[in-house]
């Protein structure tokens, strides 16, 4: 049976269409199956408490396989984004940059904690998943 690869998304909530995006991306791959830790606006961690989100986001981030980091712009803007890679990093687990579909410029906080920043293609992006996911 093939392993099934629980990931991560730190992604921005302004840009969740590229989430979504992504998402899809994997699961149209044939013989690649994923499940999803990551927060999202649909699934939200209801609290204002923000050491209580961090607790839950450190759960998932550590649950998780591997972390897909959304490299765009936005990122380097993002204290969020930024907690979650050092989160990672601090949990051993390893973190992967996509580059969104057509930027030129990536972020800096994504590409610094990084093993590899990746383009937008499937191909890219699924072997990076098998190569890097623990």
């Amino acid at each position: 049976m093939a392993k099934e690869y629980k990931i991560f998304i730190s992604h921005s909530w302004q840009y969740t269409d590229t989430l979504e995006s992504l998402r899809n991306l994997i699961n149209a791959r044939s013989h690649f199956s994923a499940t999803y830790e990551e927060s999202t606006k649909d699934k939200p961690i209801n609290s204002e408490d923000e050491s209580y989100v961090k607790t839950r986001l450190a759960q998932k981030i550590g649950n998780s396989d591997i972390v897909l980091a959304l490299a765009g712009v936005y990122a380097s803007h993002s204290s969020w984004i930024e907690w979650e890679l050092d989160k990672a990093i601090e949990l051993d687990i390893p973190i992967v940059g996509v580059i969104p579909s057509g930027q030129e410029r990536t972020s800096t906080i994504v590409s610094s904690r990084s093993i590899v920043d990746v383009r937008w293609n499937t191909e890219s992006i699924i072997a990076a998943i098998r190569k890097h996911a623990k």
